[in-house]
């Protein structure tokens, strides 16, 4: 469950990052930019969140719903040819930037982003932390 210690240390709107796909042999790597803002963080369903790898089919889809509603989200991807270009840490990275531009472009910014991982995109416009396990 999520405690909002991280968050809690910094002033303003604080997104998490992170990403899908680094482990299969095809296909994109996908990212997510995810803003629980304050007022929403003692709904319900918040104390259900956890790592996708450990909830149930039936679980994500219910909790997908319940995060588009009351969250400021967005999601991005880097294409297979980029990520043979780039490589799949960096293709990773570009596309978690490209999550937080889009959720930026939808009037959503963050005053910091804690990254799940050790790596942070250089791209971001705003401070970040990289938090190992922090999915």
């Amino acid at each position: 469950m999520p405690d909002f210690s991280l968050e809690n240390q910094h002033n303003g709107l604080v997104c998490g990052l992170d990403e899908v796909g680094r482990g299969p042999l095809a296909g994109p790597v996908v990212a997510a930019c995810v803003i629980i803002p304050p007022n929403k963080r003692k709904l319900v369903f918040i104390t259900e969140l956890r790592d996708s790898k450990t909830l149930s089919r039936r679980k994500l889809e219910y909790l997908e719903q319940l995060i588009l509603e009351h969250c400021y989200c967005a999601i991005a991807e880097c294409n297979p040819e980029e990520i043979d270009s780039l490589n799949i840490l960096q293709a990773s990275l570009c596309a978690m930037g490209r999550a937080y531009t889009k959720l930026h472009s939808q009037g959503h910014s963050a005053s910091h982003a804690l990254v799940d991982g050790t790596f942070i995109p250089k791209s971001l416009p705003c401070p970040a932390s990289a938090i190992k396990k922090g999915d």
